[in-house]
């Protein structure tokens, strides 16, 4: 499924149309990884090993089977007229990069504008978990949540600011701990109007909590 966005289609992330691998696969494979890393999977430290990654796994990754478009569809129309902003500061993040498969630890920061409907806020964070409980990029991540909420809602305005530490940068490649990316999503109202811009930035300003905290 594409989400069709003012910036053009996003394209939404797809399961692999090979059947998926058996419980005993992935257990052999993680042996396999062992084995290959030098060590002896067959050991008394490592016996369970196969089997504690994979259950590892599938909580890592089971953003795969929630539709984050469903966790939005329920919103609520008895606002009393409020069209102010709704903002959510320093939701904590936990992803993995989808080139090296380490985490991604971060916060994010999420902001609409009502156009006569609002969600119950804890479907924002939900919707964040969704994606980032996906193999991903930050940078995709970031477009993802904005434009889904954008696309459900159908607010005046959409602002998602993303700040993680990336392992694959702090403890493998270049080993440089301490560095924080950074990056931003703004539709709508976020993007057109540098006042509501500024009083979103104002208000997550100050407020962040560190990448890895």
């Amino acid at each position: 499924m594409n989400i069709h966005t003012p910036n053009g289609p996003i394209e939404a992330d797809t399961a692999s149309t090979e059947p998926r691998p058996s419980r005993a696969e992935a257990e052999a494979a993680v042996r396999t990884l062992l084995r290959w890393s030098g060590d002896n999977p067959t050991r008394e430290g490592l016996r369970d090993t196969p089997a504690r990654v994979v259950r590892s796994y599938e909580e890592f990754f089971n953003g795969y089977a929630t539709d984050p478009v469903e966790l939005l569809a329920r919103s609520f129309e008895e606002t009393d007229g409020y069209d102010e902003m709704v903002v959510l500061r320093d939701i904590r993040l936990e992803s993995h990069c989808e080139h090296h498969m380490v985490p991604i630890i971060g916060r994010a920061h999420i902001a609409y504008l009502p156009a006569g409907r609002v969600v119950g806020i804890s479907k924002l964070a939900r919707v964040l978990e969704v994606y980032s409980k996906r193999l991903q990029i930050q940078e995709k991540l970031t477009a993802q949540v904005a434009n889904t909420i954008s696309e459900v809602l159908k607010p005046k305005g959409v602002a998602v600011v993303i700040e993680a530490s990336h392992q694959c940068m702090t403890t493998r490649g270049v080993h440089t701990p301490g560095v924080t990316m950074v990056t931003s999503h703004m539709l709508g109202a976020f993007r057109d109007n540098a006042s509501t811009r500024r009083e979103f930035l104002a208000l997550i300003q100050g407020h962040r909590g560190t990448a890895e905290g």
